[in-house]
């Protein structure tokens, strides 16, 4: 059994959407559902893949503008952090209502908290509090692999001056929560390239060359 994944990019703020799935179980889930239904559709079915859920890392907008589509259509459950809940029915709070077209979204089927096992055919993650782009930010992690939102990016971090961020509280997740992850652990974030733990603890600048 073996963990699989997908990157699309989507939208005009390149948003990364993952679809990880088990090639033993061929189920799926969906990471942050950017932007564009149809592309995200036609990957599942070009993969071969049965989506079971969406995981959610954070409520912002370029991370649910085909939330809803997913859900009315492939009628599957989300996951998303407490603090986020309000995020992806409120379009001030998920910035949509700046960027020309509102996006509400229905309340998610599951809340998430630290140490919560998500599973996905015979694959298992962990789910990791990563607060300060957003309140409710999370991460997940499993499989070598750590799904980061817009906590930690390749050499560089979240923003933190939408509404609900602090950086103080980004870099206490960063080097409370992901940088005691193993050296090897592949970052796959929310914008951007992939990277490393053990990367981004000696060279990320934001996070002083060490934890």
């Amino acid at each position: 059994m073996a963990v699989q994944y997908k990157t699309l990019v989507l939208g005009d703020l390149m948003t990364n959407c993952y679809i990880v799935y088990d090639d033993a179980t061929m189920d799926a889930m969906v990471i942050d559902p950017a932007w564009d239904y149809k592309q995200i559709d036609k990957t599942i079915t070009d993969l071969g893949v049965t989506l079971r859920f969406v995981f959610l890392t954070h409520g912002h907008a370029d991370h649910i503008g085909a939330l809803q589509e997913v859900r009315n259509y492939k009628k599957v459950p989300v996951y998303i952090g407490k603090g986020d809940v309000d995020f992806i029915s409120n379009s001030h709070y998920n910035l949509s209502a700046f960027l020309g077209k509102e996006i509400i979204c229905d309340s998610p089927e599951h809340i998430v908290a630290e140490g919560d096992k998500i599973t996905l055919g015979t694959l298992t993650f962990t789910v990791l509090e990563t607060p300060g782009h957003t309140p409710g930010g999370v991460s997940l992690y499993g499989e070598g692999l750590v799904f980061s939102g817009d906590t930690l990016f390749q050499y560089s971090v979240g923003r933190t001056d939408f509404y609900g961020g602090n950086m103080q509280t980004l870099i206490n997740s960063i080097k409370a929560k992901l940088l005691p992850l193993p050296d090897d652990t592949s970052v796959l974030p929310g914008h951007g390239p992939a990277t490393q733990i053990g990367k981004e603890r000696m060279n990320n600048p934001f996070l002083d060359g060490g934890w």
